[in-house]
């Protein structure tokens, strides 16, 4: 597929997405996220594709937020189905990935943008980052999981604050509140982000796979996050990275995993 508004490169197992519409700041539209999905579920069936990296192009922004101008006048119904299908084609399709996916805040992060880095399974910011969900200056709301996965990512009273407020925060209080891992010069952010894949890459994929699958389910209504883990931790015991990393710790020797 061609795409018009992302770039794909691909480096030693690792695969950098970057969005790339500069003069809107990255500003996620309908045919963006259609695109993402499908880079995304492609990367996810390539078996030699081990991590995925997820930045904006430029200086100023990871993503500015979604494409106001497409749905400054849609109905009820068109908003509630603009909401769904962005949550069903992209967030939580990226959340669930098997594929690690590591959000490169290199800007701007807010609102479709904020929400998307949130659906990353971590982020790391560069320093001049600011991050917010400003929708309720617009008379809306985060509709894209913003209101579910910022307060379990900085808890329930700082999310509600930043929701109601629409303000935005700095890198180093996003650092804080846990709501970014590690922060970094602008310039060394990439190779940053690909330092801590290189560490991912030494692991099995199918191990990391069903850890994510164990602690997403922790959040999920009517899930037992426990009894998921439960089932996740024999399911490695019939595989053979399992067999070759008790092998290999047993001969004091580096694992060789294969992903399977």
């Amino acid at each position: 597929m061609n795409y018009e508004n992302i770039i794909i490169s691909t480096e030693n197992q690792i695969a950098t997405v970057t969005i790339n519409r500069p003069t809107k700041l990255n500003a996620l539209n309908v045919a963006t996220i259609q695109e993402l999905h499908h880079a995304f579920n492609t990367l996810e069936l390539n078996s030699e594709i081990r991590v995925i990296i997820l930045t904006g192009s430029g200086e100023k922004a990871f993503v500015a937020g979604a494409d106001i101008a497409e749905f400054a006048h849609f109905s009820i119904e068109e908003g509630a189905q603009l909401a769904a299908q962005g949550q069903e084609l992209l967030f939580d399709f990226v959340e669930k990935l098997k594929t690690p996916v590591i959000a490169a805040v290199n800007g701007f992060a807010l609102g479709g943008g904020l929400e998307l880095a949130m659906a990353c399974h971590f982020r790391i910011a560069s320093d001049n980052a600011k991050m917010g969900l400003p929708e309720v200056s617009l008379g809306v709301i985060p509709g894209y999981g913003g209101t579910q996965r910022l307060p379990q990512l900085i808890g329930k009273g700082r999310a509600m604050e930043m929701i109601m407020t629409a303000g935005m925060i700095t890198a180093e209080e996003a650092h804080r509140t846990g709501l970014v891992n590690h922060v970094v010069p602008q310039a060394e952010l990439l190779d940053f982000c690909k330092s801590i894949a290189e560490r991912i890459l030494k692991n099995s994929p199918v191990a990391i796979g069903q850890a994510i699958k164990a602690v997403n389910a922790n959040f999920k209504e009517g899930v037992n996050g426990y009894e998921t883990e439960i089932k996740a931790f024999g399911k490695m015991f019939g595989t053979e990275d399992f067999k070759e990393g008790t092998t290999a710790f047993l001969e004091k020797r580096k694992a060789a995993f294969k992903g399977n």
